[in-house]
């Protein structure tokens, strides 16, 4: 992969993931919380906080785990953008989902020559055990 796409798709996963911390800040605290003033929804952005450090320091096993489970956010924002009566919370519900998604991809692009490099070494590696076994 072409080193300056690598980059930007390390940038997108990272802003990404940062947007969709604020984002679910804003969400429920000040733009459509479920009560007035805010509710403990807000929490919901909390565990996006742990991978965010592994993802800016290119931690490619925090990238893996994070693009599985950010798609939790992703059910979350499908799910209440098709329930929520509120269309502001909807919208952001919409949001979400799309933020997610970019996160996603980026992630998975990233990934994705880490990936090859692996099944290529993997492979490498069963060839050379293979012919220590014919050789006993």
């Amino acid at each position: 992969m072409h080193g300056a796409l690598h980059k930007y798709l390390h940038w997108g996963a990272i802003a990404s993931l940062a947007t969709l911390i604020a984002w679910c800040l804003a969400w429920e605290t000040i733009v459509a919380p479920l009560q007035p003033g805010g509710s403990w929804l807000v929490l919901k952005a909390v565990p996006l906080l742990i991978p965010l450090y592994g993802v800016i320091k290119r931690d490619v096993y925090t990238l893996q785990w994070s693009s599985m489970v950010i798609l939790l956010y992703f059910t979350e924002g499908v799910v209440r953008g098709y329930s929520d009566t509120n269309p502001v919370s909807a919208m952001m519900a919409w949001g979400e989902a799309a933020i997610v998604c970019l996160y996603f991809i980026c992630a998975v692009l990233y990934l994705r020559p880490y990936k090859k490099a692996a099944k290529r070494m993997a492979k490498e590696l069963l060839e050379k055990v293979n012919k220590v076994s014919l050789k006993k």
